[in-house]
């Protein structure tokens, strides 16, 4: 019943949030619902770490070391979204009717990519991915201008007709799986019978599958609603996008990979997107003059080098990439509270309009400056072990062309990113000076945020590692 609990609190947040008149109790019921989530889905991942699977329903809810990894992260980001939405949307010059609405498809989106993980069949789950789109849209164009609809639209189209090709995809998967003799369909039952299921039409699946939700997770060449969708939604909704939406999407194409066999086709493919993906965002970091669009543009390398890493195909690189994306929530989560913050303090989100922030705020300057620090991989932050766990994998087995190449573009990309956050941090101030200063909520976020940032680059608990070699293992599980 746990994760029926995990799916039921934020549809009864966001019943909650609707009633007329709840303005004032929204963000407080949003972050206790998100907080109790938490707690819960931490009870989950300690119990998979252990090697348990928690069914719910059989063949409908389940979660596994996988599933319950990527449940973790998702309650974990959303509950400081929602902590930092209660001091950051009350500066919101909206309605309270749109406030309302705000905090109604916060809630919903978070239902929405709660029930990616923790559906077991994977129909199902292609419906779910659907809904994460509908309620993130309404979020991206919750300012109402015209560059924020254009940029709800840009996302809609892209990722809906993505959407299309993957359905594709699942039907061919579907087929495929009756073809080995149907049954129970779900996520168990089709990695037990993937040696029995024609090799070509999983092929064509995964492919199909690959292509269209890569337009969701931000894939080159379908990544360009990425940066538009950022520099417009709300701070909160941005952490969210970029630290889990991403990730929960790709973590249905890596569910993918063990059906395909060790030396299939298809990790050549997820290899091959995955390099692509990392190489051109890595040079279109450097060339950025918005800085939401700078951490936009950033989750389109990260999302590269974790599908790079998974394609390499061995379970050292399965649990360093599932390391990445552990990082890489945490750290991209922090990096769009660090950035709205400085929305806040300097009125702008142009780089060329915040010079010296560490002067006029230096919580708002130091946090920007750990964030760009953070995702860019320096040490000894989250992000350089797990790129150095990748790295160090992918030279293991053998594969120093993608070795060399994902070298290159991360140090591309850490000069790209350090180049526009060091002269906005430590530059000579704008004469323009700053007179906001941030809500106690935003502070508190930023304080909680930065810690795991500090932690995990140093010390990886022994529980969150058993939980990886618990996720990595069904990564691995070759069943052909």
């Amino acid at each position: 019943m746990i994760l029926i609990a995990i799916l039921a609190l934020p549809l009864l947040a966001a019943a909650v949030c609707g009633l007329p008149g709840s303005e004032r109790w929204s963000p407080r019921v949003t972050l206790l619902a998100a907080l109790a989530n938490l707690l819960l889905a931490g009870e989950v991942a300690l119990r998979a770490a252990g090697g348990e699977t928690i069914v719910a329903l059989p063949h409908w809810i389940a979660a596994d070391g996988l599933s319950a990894l990527i449940a973790l992260l998702i309650t974990a980001v959303g509950t400081s979204a929602a902590l930092f939405s209660w001091g950051y949307m009350a500066h919101s010059t909206q309605k309270p009717r749109a406030l309302r609405l705000y905090y109604v498809n916060f809630n919903l989106f978070l239902f929405a990519m709660l029930a990616v993980p923790l559906l077991a069949e994977p129909n199902l789950v292609w419906i779910a991915v659907e809904l994460t789109t509908l309620f993130s849209v309404l979020l991206v164009s919750f300012a109402d201008t015209h560059d924020a609809l254009e940029a709800a639209w840009k996302y809609a189209v892209l990722t809906l007709s993505g959407a299309a090709i993957a359905l594709f995809g699942f039907l061919l998967l579907f087929w495929a799986w009756q073809t080995a003799g149907g049954g129970p369909y779900s996520w168990a039952t089709l990695r037990a019978a993937a040696g029995a299921m024609p090799p070509r039409l999983l092929q064509a699946a995964f492919l199909l599958i690959l292509v269209g939700f890569g337009a969701k997770v931000g894939l080159v060449p379908l990544h360009t609603w990425l940066p538009d969708a950022h520099s417009q939604a709300p701070t909160p909704v941005c952490a969210l996008l970029s630290g889990v939406e991403t990730s929960a999407v790709l973590y249905v194409i890596l569910r993918l990979l063990p059906l395909l066999g060790p030396a299939s086709q298809g990790r050549a493919w997820a290899l091959a997107f995955g390099l692509l993906s990392a190489g051109v965002a890595s040079f279109l970091l450097l060339r950025v003059r918005d800085y939401k669009r700078l951490f936009a543009f950033s989750t389109v390398e990260q999302m590269g080098i974790v599908l790079a890493a998974a394609g390499l195909g061995s379970g050292a690189a399965s649990y360093a990439a599932l390391l990445q994306i552990v990082a890489h929530a945490l750290g991209k989560s922090f990096c769009f509270y660090a950035a709205g913050s400085a929305a806040l303090l300097s009125g702008t989100t142009k780089i060329a309009g915040v010079r010296g922030l560490l002067r006029s705020s230096p919580l708002g300057g130091s946090a920007l400056l750990l964030g760009g620090l953070a995702i860019a991989g320096a040490p000894p932050l989250a992000l350089f072990l797990s790129e150095f766990s990748i790295l160090k994998a992918g030279l293991s087995g053998g594969q120093y062309l993608a070795v060399a190449l994902l070298t290159l573009f991360i140090a591309v990309a850490f000069f790209g990113i350090l180049r526009h956050i060091l002269p906005m941090v430590f530059g000579k101030p704008l004469p323009q000076s700053v007179n906001r200063r941030l809500p106690r909520s935003v502070v508190l976020t930023l304080l909680l945020a930065a810690l795991p940032l500090f932690v995990l680059g140093v010390y990886l608990p022994e529980q969150l590692s058993a939980l990886l070699r618990a996720a990595a293992a069904t990564l691995t599980h070759l069943a052909r």
